[in-house]
């Protein structure tokens, strides 16, 4: 079960190394953009995320505050993806006060990850 509960966690790690990694593809290429792979990447990390907070017969308690105050963010990079998506179909363009933020939840949601024990 360890050793599920292991690829599970793997595959939480490659849905956010995409998602941050497209979006600093954008950000160096200065392309001010949302892509199709940063929204699938964020699929994976809120499948895997959710998968991963279920009790797997862990010998410890899990921290509930911390799985909550992740999602919150998830969900708001969602939205911001989201939201990003519709104004770049609508106007060709991308708002920076939208694709920033987008870059730096992402960084703080792998910190608040590795860092809250």
């Amino acid at each position: 079960m360890e050793i599920l509960r292991n690829v599970v966690v793997l595959v939480h790690l490659v849905g956010f190394a995409i998602l941050f990694g497209a979006w600093v593809v954008e950000a160096a290429a200065r392309r001010i953009r949302v892509t199709r792979l940063m929204n699938v990447a964020l699929a994976i990390s809120l499948l895997t995320g959710l998968i991963l907070s279920a009790p797997w017969g862990l010998d410890h308690d899990l921290n509930y505050a911390k799985i909550g105050i992740k999602l919150v963010v998830l969900i708001v990079i969602g939205a911001l993806l989201g939201i990003g998506s519709a104004r770049q179909k609508r106007n060709g363009s991308l708002s920076p006060a939208i694709f920033w933020p987008i870059g730096i939840l992402t960084l703080l949601n792998a910190a608040l990850a590795v860092i809250w024990r």
